[in-house]
């Protein structure tokens, strides 16, 4: 079965593009029905127009409070009816309505072995505190900010000469594995989440 994803972005969307490429290549049996974004200048826009994905644009700075723009997104998500959401470089802690909405069905990628190094600037984060191996991490997203259960881990080496920038994009190489790869063995149905621990079967 052909599972429907909805990718939410606010930036370049590179997470994106390798997520669009996977299920060209057939890796992903899945379609994406939407892209959503509450950045109406994000780079992730073009790369839907030319994947002939359709665009939803949630504008956060058209709204009055936080409150208002969710409960919006929240309007948007459920429209799409996808089996998953793909938080693809979305800058924005989402609510614990949004969370509630979508148990199990929403998964992200952050640039750091969690549960070391969450929030903003995790590869600074990683270099700063001397670290020797870095790396990302695919999770389920729960209400607690990079806490979900973890799905798949890839790791880099910290070279001495890394500042923020060389680390980070070192690790955005294998983001771009390990994300097409979570979302594929979701679209399988080869996930199943015991308390904290995702077994892949």
């Amino acid at each position: 079965m052909t599972r429907r994803i909805a990718v939410l972005a606010s930036g370049r969307g590179s997470n994106f593009q390798a997520v669009i490429d996977a299920i060209g290549a057939g890796t992903i049996p899945a379609r994406c029905v939407a892209l959503i974004t509450d950045n109406p200048k994000a780079y992730a826009i073009e790369r839907a127009k030319k994947a002939g994905i359709p665009v939803v644009v949630v504008d956060y700075a058209a709204f009055p409070s936080r409150e208002a723009y969710e409960e919006k997104l929240l309007v948007a998500m459920r429209e799409q009816k996808a089996d998953l959401f793909v938080l693809a470089g979305y800058m924005r802690i989402l609510g614990s309505s949004i969370v509630r909405a979508f148990p199990g069905k929403m998964v992200n990628i952050h640039p750091a072995l969690l549960p070391s190094f969450t929030g903003l600037h995790a590869q600074r984060q990683a270099v700063e505190y001397g670290v020797k191996v870095a790396g990302c991490t695919v999770h389920f997203v729960d209400e607690h900010l990079d806490c979900g259960p973890i799905i798949l881990q890839r790791c880099v080496p910290v070279l001495e000469s890394d500042d923020e920038d060389a680390l980070a994009e070192r690790i955005l190489l294998e983001e771009h594995i390990a994300f097409p790869e979570a979302i594929r063995l979701f679209c399988e149905g080869r996930l199943e989440i015991t308390g904290r621990r995702v077994h892949i079967r």
